[in-house]
């Protein structure tokens, strides 16, 4: 229910964005709000606390942000603390960040790898990457988790790609229970 509901407000957020043509400025304020927001975890705090009034709520955001953020940003910040769903924003400014490049056409590719990939192989993951999707320009995250002993998970969106030996391992391990004897 709650993915439905940043879905849907950073959808509303992304629409009229494009509407307003502010997409790309509006993708900066909520990427510095978010910034803002994840060093001021007592703002959230307070924002979500049950014992706090809306309108004290309404006030605080006015106060952060009127003069600061384009006005429809603050009008989305009013209408989610109003509707109570001041708890999803990290989730709704993230869905709308995710719109708004995908709109660019910028990918942004998780890559988890046992090791420290070295420069030159990060540089061919992304190239290879670039070939293989219909992206213009790819962000890249990468990540170490030694359970994946060899190989790599590559997550873009809703898509994995998993070559790690650990897959294949318990790819096997599943085969083999099931073979009769």
């Amino acid at each position: 229910m709650a993915k439905l509901i940043s879905t849907t407000y950073a959808g509303a957020l992304f629409e009229l964005a494009l509407e307003q043509n502010k997409a790309d400025d509006w993708l900066k304020e909520v990427e510095a709000i978010r910034g803002i927001l994840k060093d001021n975890p007592q703002f959230n705090e307070l924002m979500t606390h049950p014992r706090i009034p809306k309108e004290e709520k309404l006030k605080l955001v006015d106060e952060a942000f009127t003069g600061k953020v384009d006005p429809e940003i603050v009008g989305l910040l009013r209408i989610v603390v109003e509707k109570d769903r001041y708890a999803q924003i990290g989730e709704i400014f993230t869905g709308f960040i995710d719109l708004v490049k995908e709109h660019n056409n910028v990918g942004v590719a998780w890559v988890t790898t046992a090791k420290e990939l070295t420069d030159s192989q990060k540089a061919a993951v992304k190239s290879r990457l670039l070939e293989t999707t219909r992206f213009d320009t790819m962000e890249m995250h990468y990540a170490i988790d030694e359970g994946v002993i060899a190989g790599m998970v590559i997550r873009i969106g809703d898509t994995v790609v998993d070559s790690s030996v650990r897959t294949k391992l318990n790819g096997l391990t599943r085969e083999l229970l099931q073979a009769q004897v």
